[in-house]
């Protein structure tokens, strides 16, 4: 079955980083939920690619994600390359989401901000019929008994948490942020205590705090108690004024 909303990031954890409350609060709502990790994690400071490969299958249970699936890309060379836009175009037709999540595009580790713009390009091809897609993702003159029709998302929009931009909206994650924690958390190799990365990871008593405070600040800009920001970037239409939520005074 495909999904109704797809998550792309470049590594294992960035997704329940930003938009994990999200997912939960879709999949509650009945909709089946993706996340696609563009890479293994390899290149991590801490723990292993099948670490986080087994982290990740525990933390898409807790978030109730029905899809989950992780490219071969180089973790660290994330490159916006004709062989990797196929490789996310064929992921698209096959899932066939109305909603995409990518990251902002701008941001400190080379991988997240390549992964939003290659996220993008390659929803633009996975919706071009002239493009054929084989079970070895290259183009081909006549079409083939496994290539998917051609799709795009309906919608993409930007998780934007760890930028500091003013978000389109925010989706009140309030019911939610406990799971949500609770996701992030099963990535035992990444956020327990240990020498290695001391000096980039937070200590692991300090992440409760620092997540929550995150939320919290986003949360108040939407009038609830925790919120994840997003961004978009064409003009929202509304149908009625009156039913417009947010209060400005």
């Amino acid at each position: 079955m495909p999904v109704d909303i797809l998550a792309l990031a470049a590594h294992r954890d960035d997704v329940e980083q930003t938009c994990g409350g999200t997912l939960l609060k879709m999949a509650d709502r009945g909709y089946r939920t993706g996340i696609l990790d563009l890479t293994q994690g390899e290149m991590g400071t801490r723990g292993s690619a099948e670490d986080r490969a087994r982290e990740a299958a525990d933390a898409a249970r807790i978030l109730k994600v029905s899809w989950r699936h992780a490219l071969d890309i180089p973790d660290g060379r994330v490159e916006n390359t004709w062989e990797n836009r196929l490789k996310v175009a064929r992921v698209l037709r096959e899932q066939r989401p109305r909603v995409l999540i990518l990251p902002y595009w701008e941001g400190r580790h080379p991988d997240h901000y390549t992964a939003s713009v290659l996220g993008y390009e390659a929803s633009f091809l996975a919706g071009l019929a002239k493009l054929v897609l084989s079970s070895q993702l290259s183009v081909l003159s006549e079409p083939s008994t496994d290539s998917a029709l051609p799709h795009r998302p309906f919608k993409i929009i930007y998780a934007s948490l760890y930028r500091d931009v003013r978000p389109s909206f925010v989706v009140d994650i309030t019911d939610q942020f406990e799971t949500r924690f609770a996701s992030l958390m099963a990535y035992k190799s990444q956020f327990t205590d240990q020498e290695a990365g001391s000096g980039i990871f937070p200590a692991q008593k300090e992440i409760r705090a620092r997540v929550e405070s995150m939320a919290r600040f986003y949360g108040m800009l939407g009038g609830v108690t925790y919120a994840e920001p997003f961004v978009q970037k064409e003009v929202g239409l509304v149908d009625d004024v009156m039913a417009i939520p947010v209060k400005s005074i």
